[in-house]
This record gives structure tokens, sequence and C-alpha cells, in this order.
């Protein structure tokens, strides 16, 4: 009777450490995957705000743009083809005329320019006027040109020669010139001479004074 009762018990006893085991297992895995769903939730919660964060810099950036597109709106161009540029060559007035052919992409161009500028702040009274004729890309026109013009206060006239037919329209202006700028040409009535080089502004000055004398 007692092997009986003894059998009986360790089998017992087996079969619950068994069925412990089991259980013990069973929440082990029920925890690790409790564990796993609050990290991808963790996971999820900073990836949103993270995505939040980026969207709000998106629209900043945006913002920024839109303003730096707008700087220039309130500039309007003047711009010619060559049969429309033609007129400001020769006008017959008594004025001396300084013509200046530039682009905000030429760094010779861009370096001589306040020199023109004070040549028409210096000369505005004694009958000189300069006419700055941009070269640029019609595509540069917005993003280039108009907010060079602003940030620079040109207070020379500028207008924009637009006219792709360069083989045409460059000979008509100096059968010498090769197209390179800066060229200037500096002319009073029928008085004139042409310009393909960069100038400081003594050297500008000595020239026009030429046609004033």
């Amino acid at each position: 009777m007692k092997i009986v009762i003894h059998k009986t018990l360790k089998h017992f006893l087996h079969k619950s450490l068994l069925n412990y085991r089991k259980c013990k297992e069973v929440l082990i895995n029920f925890m690790l995957m409790k564990l796993n769903v609050l990290i991808v939730a963790i996971l999820l919660m900073v990836g949103c705000k993270e995505k939040n964060k980026t969207a709000k810099v998106d629209n900043q950036t945006t913002e920024k743009v839109a303003k730096n597109e707008d700087v220039s709106g309130d500039i309007e161009l003047e711009i010619y083809d060559y049969l429309g540029f033609e007129d400001f060559l020769n006008k017959k007035d008594d004025k001396t005329y300084v013509i200046n052919f530039w682009a905000t992409w030429c760094a010779p161009c861009v370096k001589e320019l306040p020199f023109f500028e004070k040549l028409n702040a210096d000369y505005k009274n004694k009958n000189v006027e300069v006419i700055l004729v941009s070269l640029d890309f019609p595509h540069l026109y917005d993003k280039k040109l108009k907010p060079f013009i602003k940030e620079n206060k040109l207070a020379s006239k500028v207008i924009v020669l637009d006219d792709a037919d360069m083989n045409t329209w460059i000979p008509k202006v100096d059968e010498n010139w090769s197209g390179s700028i800066p060229a200037t040409i500096i002319y009073k009535n029928d008085k004139k001479q042409f310009y393909e080089q960069s100038f400081n502004y003594e050297e500008l000055e000595k020239e026009v004074k030429q046609f004033l004398n």
C-alpha cells in the first residue's frame, strides 16, 4: 500500500511540475509578446513625432522659398528684341549715352557695375545717361536678375535684350564685337566708340570726358 501511494504521489508531483513549467513558459511568452507590442507602439509614436517635425520644417522651408520668390515681385523689366532695342543706339538728342552689356552670371560685368553706377550719379547733371543692358537668360529674370537689381539698388536704367538670333544682331551693334561681355558703347549723336573690355572708374570717366569736350 505504501508503495502504491508513493508511486501515485510521485506521478502527481511529476505531472504538476510539467504543468508548472508549461504555465511558466506560456506566461513568459505572453510577457515577451506584450513587451514586443509595447516596443512597436513606442517606435510608432517616435516615428509619428519625427514625421510631424519634418513636415513642420518642410513647411517653414516652403514659406522661406515663397518669400524669396516674392522679394522682387514689384520690379517690372523692360524687355526688348533687337528691333526694339536698336532705338537706344541711335538717339540724336545731344546726350552722351553709356550703354553697358552685362549679365548677372558674368563675374567681370558684376565687378565693374559699381563704376557705371558711380558714373551715372556723378554725370547725371552733365547730360550723361547710363543704360545697363542685361543679357541674362529668360529663366533667370525672376531668380537672379530682379533680386540682383533690388539688392544692389541699381539707379541706372536697366533694360533686357532678349533676342536668340545673336549671330544677326551682334554685328549690328558693332562689326568687331565677338559677342563676349562685358562690352560698352559710348556715343553722342553721330560720334560712337565701342569697347570690348572691362573698366575701372578712372578709365571709364576718361572715355566719357572725350564725348563731353
